[in-house]
């Protein structure tokens, strides 16, 4: 038995983010290895959430991956953890098909209560239908209780709290209207920038949690059972990892294979500008051989005899003269692309690679130059949503979120398309062994370099 929750809402911005900040920070303080999970595709969060916990935050989404693979997953990471905390996406049942890829899908996957989180900033009894219909929509969805958000004061608390009686969900405390708890936003998720003090934040959250929300009574109704999936040798030589470091092995978490380590330099892109990657990804790349991260705002090169090169998505739009005046970073990149060396380039990644970048002042400012294109944030438009294709024999799920477009797009080696089956626009480009595409891809399942086989 364990302390384990999905922090689900009625909707998008209903206070998930803050109240898992939060609280993640308070068990940190109490003393817990508390393990964060998000569910869907963002790779934002995720990112919060593993600066607060200490440790990488892991998606959850059964649009990009199996069933099997979203509780191995599930299983392995928790498995070490006092607590787990996972923050689920848009509103409760909100799927890409009904409820399929939702967060009480993930939940009933799991088996793990959920803790709601209301806003009630403009609503008082009337709390109760809707209660009652989160508590009786699903019966396969557990509604352990529920955190009101936007709380006016205790003379407010006290209509919410009659509603939960009255609808026999438990009621476990607010937090109340605060104009310094509110989640300042860039695109999607939290600014982190020198004026926003992350730590500062995340403690104003927990303080009031502490105050206003029973945290011991939370831990006590989402004390359920963690399954169990680790293989016998995987548990040996998980528990004894000198013996993986003898053998040149390395465990994979995702299924709890073991493999042969083999010698590739995988670079991968890491700064402020580029650091949209999924957990599971980074894991599959590490069994591939070593990762050495560099920086394309402040290295010069890339590092030496890199095997694989991976730029990931991220904000390059808000860096444009850093990346752009680097010369000596952009002409390696250019070179390693035309001397045929392996690249994969995501949304931010795919921009840098081309001719230029358009900023949102219309001004450009020179990239890579690899893909004859060029990308723009003027005119800015949400692209967003879940992208599948098949390439080299791959069949390969991935999430697209931008503002920007490309002008003058070169022309795709595949059709993407959408959860829908519908087919969609985004283009997936190859030049010589670089390949990019403005979607997120998502390997935990499978070996990416089949891309290029």
């Amino acid at each position: 038995m364990k302390s384990q929750m999905l922090i689900g809402a009625a909707s998008s911005g209903s206070g998930k983010t803050t109240f898992t900040l939060g609280l993640l920070h308070v068990l940190k303080k109490r003393g817990c290895r508390v393990q964060p999970f998000k569910c869907g595709p963002d790779y934002i969060d995720t990112q919060y959430h593993t600066m607060v916990a200490g440790c990488a935050s892991v998606n959850l989404d059964t649009w990009l991956a199996s069933e099997d693979h979203v509780k191995q997953l599930y299983a392995r990471y928790g498995a070490e953890a006092d607590v787990c905390v996972t923050e689920g996406v848009m509103g409760l049942f909100d799927g890409y098909d009904g409820m399929h890829g939702s967060s009480a899908e993930i939940a009933c996957l799991l088996h793990i209560p959920v803790i709601l989180v209301l806003n009630a900033r403009s609503m008082a009894y009337s709390a109760a239908p809707i209660l009652y219909g989160y508590k009786h929509f699903n019966p396969a969805v557990h509604i352990a209780g529920v955190v009101f958000n936007q709380v006016a004061g205790e003379s407010h608390y006290s209509y919410l709290q009659q509603a939960c009686k009255d609808v026999g969900v438990e009621c476990l405390g607010y937090l109340p209207r605060r104009s310094a708890i509110e989640i300042p936003s860039r695109h999607l998720g939290l600014t982190l920038d020198e004026k926003f003090r992350f730590d500062a934040f995340t403690d104003r959250i927990a303080t009031l949690i502490e105050e206003f929300v029973d945290v011991d009574r939370l831990l006590q109704l989402a004390s359920v059972p963690l399954e169990e999936t680790n293989s016998a040798q995987t548990d040996h030589l998980r528990a004894n990892p000198e013996k993986a470091c003898e053998a040149n092995i390395t465990i994979d978490k995702n299924n709890g294979a073991v493999s042969e380590k083999s010698s590739m330099r995988i670079a991968v892109a890491r700064d402020e500008a580029f650091n949209f990657t999924y957990c599971e990804n980074i894991r599959k790349l590490e069994a591939l051989g070593e990762i050495i991260y560099f920086s394309p705002m402040r290295d010069s090169l890339l590092p030496a005899a890199a095997d694989l090169v991976y730029l990931p998505g991220g904000y390059p739009e808000f860096f444009l003269e850093e990346i752009s005046e680097n010369d000596s970073m952009l002409y390696s990149i250019a070179s390693y692309i035309k001397a045929g060396g392996k690249l994969l380039a995501e949304c931010g990644g795919m921009m840098y690679l081309c001719h230029s970048i358009i900023g949102i002042n219309g001004v450009g400012y020179p990239m890579v130059g690899a893909l004859k294109q060029d990308a723009t944030m003027k005119g800015m438009k949400l692209h967003l949503g879940y992208r599948k294709l098949n390439y080299n024999g791959m069949a390969l799920r991935g999430h697209e979120f931008h503002y920007s477009h490309v002008n003058n797009s070169l022309p795709s080696e595949t059709t993407m398309y959408n959860a829908k089956g519908m087919a969609t626009n985004t283009a997936f480009i190859r030049y010589k062994n670089a390949i990019a595409s403005y979607a997120h891809l998502y390997w935990g399942e499978q070996n990416i370099l089949d891309l290029w086989k």
